[in-house]
């Protein structure tokens, strides 16, 4: 398969299936929560947040999988930031995703065996993977046993501020998803993208 490259083994597939999945029932969860109105509620108050919490901890338990696979897989070279003229290669990235993409013009990091995310794609998953969930497990951790939130912070209600932070790591985490699926969708074969994660090989 000259035109195409195995990128995605199967645990990997499973993984990334698994994590979509939770991660939309957070999302609903989370959303009812805060909106579903009281009178005409879409789930029980009591069942949505028993199953985001159960939601939560089986996300938990998938990204302590992906962190210490990743330490013997092949695939953690894919997150290894080479910081050495990264700006230039960010800024070229994102001018070619604000004008050459609608020209035509050739990818400037087209995908290889050894290098399967752009710049700006690398950074941004680097940022999710080991910045933003980390923090999203600790504050939900936390709203599970407030007991060990501290009561006071800087005057301010220390349940409170934990559950904000909660809600936006929550909404940046659910931002990152749809612009993740919108350059998922703008390969030229169309669907191209959702497929590989599929069968586990992407087409050049």
């Amino acid at each position: 398969m000259a035109n195409k490259l195995y990128l995605y083994p199967l645990w990997l597939r499973i993984w990334h299936a698994t994590n979509a999945i939770l991660f939309l029932a957070l999302v609903f969860t989370g959303l009812g929560m805060q909106y579903s109105p009281v009178d005409d509620p879409f789930m029980d108050f009591a069942t949505t947040i028993t199953v985001h919490n159960i939601a939560g901890v089986m996300l938990l338990i998938s990204y302590l999988f992906f962190v210490v696979v990743q330490l013997f897989s092949p695939n953690r070279k894919h997150y290894v930031i080479v910081f050495k003229g990264l700006m230039q290669r960010l800024l070229k990235q994102s001018r070619y995703y604000a004008y050459g993409i609608f020209k035509g013009e050739q990818a400037p990091y087209p995908v290889t065996a050894e290098s399967k995310f752009n710049p700006l794609q690398q950074m941004s998953y680097v940022g999710v993977m080991y910045f933003l969930l980390p923090v999203l497990f600790i504050t939900g951790l936390a709203l599970l046993f407030p007991e060990f939130i501290i009561q006071k912070f800087f005057g301010f209600n220390g349940t409170l501020l934990t559950a904000l932070f909660h809600m936006l790591i929550g909404f940046l985490l659910t931002l990152f998803l749809l612009i993740h699926l919108y350059f998922a969708s703008l390969s030229k074969k169309k669907m191209s993208n959702f497929k590989s994660m599929i069968t586990g090989w992407h087409e050049h």
